[in-house]
């Protein structure tokens, strides 16, 4: 009987290419796909997959946020995370929300195949890459700790409505979205801006975006919907900018002077 394996994934190219990976494997087929966090916790109650292959990187509900949910509801199911973030600070919530296994995005087609059997027969797998540096901290652990930054100390639920409010959901958008009150939205926004530090919309798009959370194009298009706000037009794309710090940059000098609260 073939594995059931569900795609989560934003990046069309990506996916279709993932699919069709997966089709020349036997015994395994591909039942279903999703572009963000919600369609995945959606499609992987009502399809029952064996296996997700989960992006970390999507829209609304972050990949981790939505690897907790669904192994909340049905921990039988595998998951293997298969993102571009090299760092340990990711793999390390990605295991700790319930992933079994951990590979990268550009890891070669063996590599990727060996990462679904491994997690498919209940093996946990990190890519080998990751494996390395992952061994040196735990050689390391008698060194003091790296102090904890505010950033450490939010919760999942902070971290996905700090992803909703930065790709320009309102309070009430975004209790829709995770389905809880807006109320509680407004409770959790205010805690993680005070644990941020954080005075304004403005600042806080600009830690989404340092953080990998959203891109430039995804400011140009929250901010251009607002009364007031600077017209998508006048943000220098991000392709523009160069590396990531100047394209930061341009989206600093953009979004500094974009600072009216969201309306609820």
């Amino acid at each position: 009987m073939s594995k059931r394996i569900l795609i989560a994934e934003n990046h069309n190219l990506l996916r279709e290419g993932l699919r069709s990976m997966i089709m020349r494997l036997p015994d395994y087929e591909v039942v279903g796909e999703a572009t963000n966090g919600k369609e995945a916790i959606h499609n992987a109650i009502s399809l029952q997959p064996d296996l997700i292959l989960m992006d970390l990187s999507m829209p609304g509900i972050s990949g981790i946020e939505a690897i907790a949910q669904i192994k909340r509801r049905m921990a039988s199911i595998y998951i293997l995370v298969l993102s571009g973030y090299k760092t340990d600070e990711y793999v390390r919530e990605s295991l700790r929300a319930g992933a079994d296994g951990y590979a990268l995005k550009d890891s070669s087609y063996e590599e990727f195949v060996r990462a679904i059997h491994t997690v498919i027969t209940g093996k946990k797998f990190i890519c080998p890459d990751l494996s390395i540096h992952l061994i040196d901290i735990i050689l390391h652990r008698d060194l003091p700790a790296p102090t904890a930054t505010p950033w450490d100390t939010l919760t999942s639920r902070e971290r996905s409505i700090l992803k909703l409010i930065a790709e320009g959901c309102t309070n009430r958008l975004a209790a829709e979205f995770l389905n809880i009150s807006s109320k509680t939205v407004e409770k959790h926004r205010a805690n993680l801006m005070h644990k941020l530090g954080l005075k304004n919309a403005a600042e806080l798009v600009l830690l989404a975006l340092d953080k990998g959370l959203i891109e430039n194009r995804v400011v140009a298009r929250t901010f251009d919907r607002r009364p007031g706000a600077l017209r998508a037009a006048r943000i220098q794309p991000a392709d523009d900018c160069g590396n990531k710090s100047d394209a930061t940059a341009c989206s600093v000098q953009w979004a500094s002077t974009v600072v009216p609260p969201f309306p609820d």
